[in-house]
């Protein structure tokens, strides 16, 4: 897959996510997928709910997944 520019709206960044966790199996969405400073570890299911309610921290999750090509 291409990857697409640095200067891409977040809403691109979000569907991406929204993709990617769709396709996982179930199983793999309680997997750790980063950890944040405070937070501390973030599964793929505590991401979604993130992002699904466009929090300040889903941010900062979708910044790092992005920057580790996760998605």
């Amino acid at each position: 897959m291409d990857r697409v520019s640095q200067n891409e709206p977040k809403t691109d960044v979000r569907e991406r996510f929204l993709r990617a966790y769709a396709n996982l199996p179930l199983n793999s969405r309680r997997e750790i997928i980063i950890v944040l400073g405070k937070e501390g570890p973030v599964t793929w299911e505590a991401a979604y709910l993130e992002v699904k309610n466009n929090s300040e921290r889903a941010k900062e999750i979708l910044e790092k997944l992005e920057k580790l090509n996760l998605i």
